[in-house]
């Protein structure tokens, strides 16, 4: 695998950003490595940080690197800070960045997928409520979603006082039905929404209620969802040992 810790300039956020990339690469001599399958159009997977993290969040704390190699998948970590992947009310434009730009920068840097078939997100905490959120709003351009004990309500976070001013920062402190996961869901059609994998732990007092009522939400209308709810805390030994189901869960091409 190649490991590229790229700083670019983003019209967007009209400043300087990162992002972290992990791209296959075919090797014969690498000791204890499986080597990705030769092709030059690897299969991407957007993985989004939580809240208190940034781009290389996933790369310290689980071995993504060591996941991606054997699967032959790409995978793009950007930053967004603390911005709940909104265009900010008093800030930045992280959806902007995230949904419309990043995409057509990594695909002119990079010798990735540009079929929505072999392009999946996948995140953590804020990272998958921003996963669900691109999902929800663009499934044409997503063959799979993934969110790892998500925090999916954002209307219910938004009430509690030690997150008051971050929601006034970011929402202004009204949660409109684009931000909304259970609004977006409700209007979506369902047959054009990709498959989607829920997880979370079950000892996650506050995260759990809310995400087993999304993933019942989705049954309900039809979409393809998959359940992994298993014994765990917010804590990143569980998000280890989840994400790779969620890559082999992910509708790769011609996997082995």
């Amino acid at each position: 695998m190649a490991l590229i810790n790229c700083d670019f300039f983003s019209d967007a956020l009209e400043v300087g950003t990162s992002m972290t990339v992990i791209l296959p690469q075919s090797t014969e001599a690498q000791i204890g490595v499986t080597a990705a399958r030769r092709r030059t159009d690897f299969p991407v997977l957007y993985l989004l940080h939580g809240l208190s993290d940034d781009h290389t969040a996933w790369l310290r704390y689980t071995s993504i690197e060591r996941y991606a190699a054997a699967a032959g998948l790409a995978v793009v970590m950007p930053a967004v800070h603390r911005s709940f992947y909104a265009d900010e009310a008093h800030g930045h434009r992280y959806w902007s960045f995230v949904a419309e730009e990043l995409p057509e920068i990594v695909a002119s840097f990079f010798k990735i997928s540009t079929e929505p078939a072999e392009t999946f997100v996948a995140g953590l905490s804020m990272g998958g409520y921003g996963a669900l959120k691109l999902g929800l709003s663009h499934p044409e351009r997503f063959g799979a979603v993934a969110s790892l004990s998500g925090a999916v309500d954002v209307r219910q976070l938004a009430t509690r006082s030690e997150r008051a001013d971050l929601f006034q920062r970011v929402f202004d402190g009204t949660i409109s039905d684009s931000d909304d996961l259970f609004e977006l869901l409700e209007a979506a059609e369902p047959g054009s929404v990709p498959p989607l994998y829920i997880s979370c732990g079950t000892e996650e007092e506050r995260l759990m209620p809310p995400n087993r009522r999304l993933a019942e939400l989705a049954a309900a209308r039809g979409i393809d969802v998959r359940t992994d709810f298993r014994p765990g805390v917010h804590e990143w030994g569980l998000w280890d040992a989840v994400i790779p189901h969620v890559i082999d869960w992910l509708p790769l091409p011609n996997r082995t």
